[in-house]
This record gives C-alpha cells, structure tokens and sequence, in this order.
C-alpha cells in the first residue's frame, strides 16, 4: 500500500474539525484524521508492506523548466536553490512535523527522493514491485499506474477514505474510454488547471479519448497529424500540430517517474510501534491518545488470521 500522504493529510486537515488541539493550542486534526485514515486502510486492507510517500519537491525543477505554469499558481514565494514553498495554511503546516515524528515512532516508512514528488516515489516503487500494490490518492494523475496484469490498483479518495473508490482498468475504461496506460498521454492532451497545465487548444476529454482510442500514444497521434493522408478530422490535426512545442515536453511533466533511486527501503508494516517510548510521549503532547490506540490496534490485528 502506497499512501499519497500530502494529499491525505491536506484532506483530513479540510475534513475533520479545527477544535481538536494540544494542550498547548497546536491544532491537530490533521495528524488526528491521517492515522485514522491509515488504521482504517490498514484494518479494512492488511496490507503487508506500506509507505507514506512524500513530496521531498511538491514543484521539480526540471518539470518547471519544461512547463513553467506547471504548479506556479500555488506557489507561496520561491526560494533559490531549493524547493519553492508552496501555499498551505499555517494551522496545516504546524501539523506536519508532527506528522513525521508520529509515524517515525510508529516505524511506518516514510519514502521520497531529492527533486521529485510523492507521485514519482509511488510510480517508482509500484513498478515491478512484485506484489499488488494499492495506490492511495485523491490526484486522477496516478490513474496512468492502473494495471490489471501487474495488480496495481488506485484507491481514490476523492469522495473521502470512507468512501472511496477501487479503480482498476475497466474503471479507467468506463469513465474515460481509454486504458490506465493512456491516462498520462490522455491528461497531457486535455490539460489540468489544477497543475498549470495548459493542454492542447481546443483537446478537451472527449476529444482527446477518441484520438488515443484511435492512435494509441501521443507520439503516434502526432506522427499521424504531420502525415497529410491519414484520416484525421481538419480541426484536431491542425490543433495537434500547432501545439508541437508542448507536445515535446507534456508527456513528460505529466508522466511519473518510474526509476528512481530510492536506495534501500524497508516498507515492512511494523506490527507494534517501533519506538513504544516515543509514541507514548508524543501521543500525550499533542493529545493523540484515542487515533494513536487505534492504530496500534489495526496493526496488532494483523497478527491474526
């Protein structure tokens, strides 16, 4: 199981209530609300092997370097030589330290890489993994890891943990008409404004399906629109043509990267904390008790049948 962790701890910051705090008024719901997402995935899921993916760089350079709009609407300020700050309210932001010392106690690993994002740490280690893997987002992006063969599925939180939904290929079939392979090539065409990315003029999703169900890949649909006999409507082929220039660059700001060195990661899932002593004096600190127990709990069940 490969947890995006931002994009679940942005969603129990946004989902559980604010009137949760330490006793010194740090706010902690966001904490709160990921351990029990993870003790809820963990109990409903028993999973052997997880990983808090992070975002080590939420904005690449060299993705920005490709695309510059790529992110910059969610850019707080920049900073030379390192990752830009991104915007995240300061009652979030207080959390996620906590978050870290948290989950280092509990011996959960926690896995992400110099100049790349949780996306590309989760591509990385869902690729040849050599187990199925569930992906755990509420980013439409990953939909690119579905794959049946491979038993790589996404558990999309969009709608909330609770309700979240299990997509595999057919999934990705019915509601876009094209295979989880396609889905990167699929969101380069259509673009994304909640990333900056433009998109190709005039390619929205229904467009942009029926070409790859035609042509397959990006490359071959632009190798299709420069040869004057193929069977390509007018309006598309001139629109494909026109955006050669981020044509060269989309599929790869969109892509995940899938070989990364990671080095050496255990992602056993403990089945006690790892730092017992630790959990304890965190937990009391930053009033955890109750989410604390229950994930102690869904880990100690994994001992049984």
């Amino acid at each position: 199981m490969l947890l995006d962790t931002a994009s679940m701890y942005f969603r129990a910051f946004y989902g559980v209530p604010d009137s949760f705090h330490a006793e010194d008024g740090t706010p902690v719901n966001a904490v709160r609300g990921l351990l029990d997402f993870i003790a809820r995935l963990v109990t409903d899921y028993r999973p052997t092997h997880l990983a808090c993916c992070w975002d080590d760089d939420w904005r690449p350079q060299w993705r920005v370097d490709l695309i510059p709009s790529y992110k910059a609407h969610r850019v707080e300020y920049v900073v030379p030589g390192a990752p830009d700050v991104e915007v995240v309210p300061d009652p979030l932001e207080v959390q996620v330290p906590v978050i870290r010392d948290v989950l280092a106690a509990f011996g959960i690993a926690v896995v992400g890489a110099a100049g790349y994002e949780a996306d590309d740490v989760i591509g990385t280690l869902a690729t040849g993994a050599g187990m199925p893997v569930d992906v755990v987002t509420g980013d439409r992006d990953l939909f690119q890891l579905v794959d049946d063969e491979a038993e790589v599925r996404v558990l999309y939180i969009a709608r909330g943990v609770g309700r979240h939904e299990r997509v595999t290929n057919a999934v990705v079939q019915e509601k876009y008409g094209i295979d989880g392979r396609q889905y990167a090539d699929f969101a380069a065409l259509r673009g994304d404004p909640s990333d900056g990315l433009p998109g190709v003029p005039g390619i929205g999703d229904k467009t942009a399906a029926t070409l790859l169900q035609r042509f397959g890949t990006i490359d071959s649909l632009r190798a299709a629109a420069e040869e004057p006999s193929t069977n390509i409507a007018p309006g598309p082929r001139r629109k494909i043509v026109a955006a050669a220039d981020y044509l060269d660059v989309a599929p790869t700001v969109v892509g995940v990267a899938r070989s990364i060195d990671l080095g050496a990661v255990d992602l056993t899932l403990p089945l006690t904390p790892a730092d017992p002593d630790r959990l304890l004096a965190l937990s009391r600190q930053w009033a955890l008790d109750s989410p604390v127990a229950r994930l102690v709990e869904a880990l100690t069940d994994l001992h049984r049948p």
